[in-house]
């Protein structure tokens, strides 16, 4: 609470809110609702709690904004490793059919049919 309170925060942002205040003392948010005293303390020192300036608010939304675009580019960027792995299997199983394939034709030639026109 003194951090806090003295404008020194070392796990928060520093607004005076009683959320702030258990993550500034590292305690479960109902932890400090069960702290009676503390939270009389708290009352009597935060006589009304701080509301976000609009500047705050805009902050925030534009975090929460870039968040969802972080969280959609990873899902994204996911799906795409996926299919570049489909694709690296099926570029491998048809590098070893192609060997097999060689194999069975051993040291025989193959000629190529000649190109026929379509008209």
């Amino acid at each position: 609470m003194a951090r806090l309170l003295s404008g020194k925060p070392v796990h928060t942002d520093g607004a005076l809110t009683k959320e702030n205040l258990a993550r500034e003392a590292q305690v479960s948010h109902a932890t400090v609702h069960r702290a009676e005293d503390i939270l009389a303390e708290w009352n009597a020192k935060v006589a009304r709690p701080v509301l976000r300036t609009p500047g705050e608010v805009q902050r925030d939304e534009t975090i929460a904004q870039l968040r969802k675009q972080l969280r959609e580019a990873r899902e994204q960027a996911a799906q795409t490793q996926n299919k570049l792995e489909a694709l690296a299997t099926v570029a491998a199983n048809l590098y070893a059919e192609n060997l097999t394939l060689k194999k069975r034709l051993g040291r025989r030639r193959v000629t190529a049919l000649p190109a026929q026109d379509r008209d």
